[in-house]
């Protein structure tokens, strides 16, 4: 095996983890029925102006599986913030005694579990094809190689090994997938 083939296989292999991060990153914002501070991680709030994520203009507590709590560092953010969960489509109503936010999180109806699911679908779906333009660049780069004078047996092989890589990967993406659809529908 070359060394220009070695770094397509390695490239392909660092780009599909990456896409598997990417999903986790995004089922992780996904709610399965308990208050997560994750669940506002892509919020973004109103700061002097300048729009930044919850997460750097408040503190967020969970008490109990149930509820979380919202502590802005200053309390003049407070009506900012009540404003940018009701515009999210979080489905949380928030609370607000002055100092700090309550959400009450609702246990999940299993209409809302469904949609989850759905969500949790289009999620790994997106993964996949990010996988498979993976294994479309590599394909691609061993094709360039063969142009400039790579044996065509190494070619093959090459491709071979990148289709092996792209398989396990989307695998993973359906292990991943199964557990945050069974958690979902975990009642």
């Amino acid at each position: 095996m070359t060394e220009e083939i070695k770094s397509i296989l390695d490239f392909t292999r660092g780009a599909m983890d990456k896409a598997i991060q990417h999903l986790n990153v995004e089922f992780s914002k996904i709610r399965a029925g308990k208050a997560s501070p994750s669940m506002l991680d892509g919020l973004l709030v109103d700061y002097y102006g300048a729009m930044t994520p919850l997460n750097q203009a408040a503190n967020v507590n969970t008490p109990d599986p149930r509820t979380l709590v919202i502590q802005p560092w200053d309390k003049k953010l407070i009506g900012g913030i009540e404003k940018a969960i009701m515009e999210s489509n979080l489905g949380l109503n928030p609370q607000n005694d002055g100092e700090v936010i309550r959400l009450n999180v609702p246990p999940l109806t299993e209409e809302r579990r469904k949609q989850l699911v759905k969500t949790c679908k289009t999620e790994a779906e997106n993964s996949k094809i990010s996988i498979r333009n993976i294994r479309k660049d590599s394909n691609e780069k061993v094709k360039k190689l063969q142009r400039e004078g790579l044996a065509e047996d190494l070619a093959k092989d090459a491709e071979a090994s990148v289709q092996q890589i792209t398989d396990q990967f989307i695998s993973k993406v359906d292990e991943v997938a199964a557990v945050k659809e069974k958690e979902i529908m975990t009642v």
